[in-house]
């Protein structure tokens, strides 16, 4: 439903080359999905929204959503946004304050190209509203809803033109943490009922984990990983993607045998560490093994496995409710761990560290 090639956008900078916001980078969106670019503040997400969106025109590539080519630099066509097959929700929400719901879903259909009549535009306003459980406030002024409900509004917005793709640009970034939390599920729930095809733009990484079919890892300007969410999180190719996507520990090393399966054995200054290895290291390369803290096992006793078993002792232990999080000190070096609720440790406990081979993984020191 989306295909970009090649995109590239820069911005003029002075008397300089300019600012490359995307570079080269190309991806395809299948019908009905749900795709998330995610990424940090400057990494290019929201530019190749605006691009896709033909907000803005791109330098390089070519851009072709529904099967209608929108954009190429080949033969400098471009399609304007009011012509593009798309609904597009902003993060600010662009709702208009002296109207009332009704009129800010129906404002798309007044002022469109295509000339609908009173009853068409009821019945499309109608429609929308209840895909997204407004319908019961078309004559309310839009500043008398919630922050939820602005946010549906918006959508709605969006949907009235019966669009084949929804682009989302951090549309829940500015509601609370227990809404935006629910919002998450609607969204996601309002998605896979209408089969709407959908481009997502977001920093935060629990969104894009909890509501993705498929996740775009972007860093300055380029894709540095693809897949689906539990790829992303458990199989994270480079150190940034480890770091980016939820918390992680790294043990810096060397990568001391190859045992031919993916898998092999880093020296670290607190001990050998087995552990799955990416894919082009050889025995010798500078690597950091990387382990989340809920991966870790911690024991107050030594156990009689000792298999990637390092011994430490807690720095820190603070109980969070779900669980405990716990700070131990391995020499020079602090692992973060979580435990279950029940665990009780104090600061200076001496414990035993864990590290699950299948759950480590050796990454290039960069």
């Amino acid at each position: 439903m989306i295909e970009i090639k090649s995109l590239t956008k820069i911005y003029a900078d002075g008397d300089n080359a300019g600012v490359k916001a995307v570079d080269g980078i190309s991806f395809t969106v299948e019908e009905g999905r749900f795709y998330t670019l995610l990424g940090p503040s400057g990494c290019g997400k929201t530019t190749t929204l605006r691009c896709i969106a033909g907000l803005e025109k791109a330098n390089g590539g070519e851009i072709v959503v529904a099967g209608k080519k929108v954009f190429s630099a080949v033969d400098n066509s471009f399609v304007p946004a009011y012509r593009r097959p798309i609904g597009m929700v902003f993060q600010s929400y662009a709702i208009w304050p002296h109207l009332t719901v009704f009129e800010n879903v129906a404002f798309p259909l007044r002022v469109g190209k295509q000339r609908f009549s009173g009853a068409d535009i009821r019945n499309k306003v109608g429609s929308a509203l209840a895909q997204v459980e407004l319908g019961g406030y078309a004559e309310r002024m839009a500043t008398q809803l919630s922050g939820g409900q602005q946010q549906r509004l918006a959508l709605a917005r969006a949907l009235v033109r019966e669009p084949q793709v929804l682009l989302l640009d951090e549309p829940l970034s500015n509601l609370d943490a227990k809404l935006r939390e629910r919002m998450r599920f609607e969204l996601r729930e309002l998605q896979r009922r209408l089969r709407i095809t959908t481009l997502y733009v977001t920093h935060d990484q629990i969104e894009a984990l909890s509501m993705s079919n498929v996740i775009a890892v972007m860093n300055t300007g380029v894709i540095v990983q693809e897949g689906g969410p539990r790829d992303i999180y458990l199989q994270p190719k480079s150190k940034f993607v480890a770091n980016f996507i939820g918390s992680t520990n790294q043990l810096t090393g060397q990568v001391a045998r190859l045992d031919g399966d993916g898998t092999g054995t880093v020296k670290t200054e607190d001990g050998e560490i087995s552990c799955q290895i990416l894919d082009g290291l050889g025995v010798g390369s500078n690597v950091v093994v990387v382990v989340r803290p809920e991966s870790i096992n911690l024991h107050v006793d030594r156990p009689r496995s000792s298999l990637n078993v390092i011994e430490g002792k807690i720095g820190a232990a603070m109980f969070l409710g779900e669980y405990v999080d716990c700070a131990v000190e391995l020499g020079n070096q602090m692992l973060q761990t979580h435990q279950r609720y029940t665990v009780q440790v104090r600061r200076g406990d001496p414990v035993w560290v864990e590290l699950p081979a299948a759950e480590c993984m050796a990454l290039p020191a960069e």
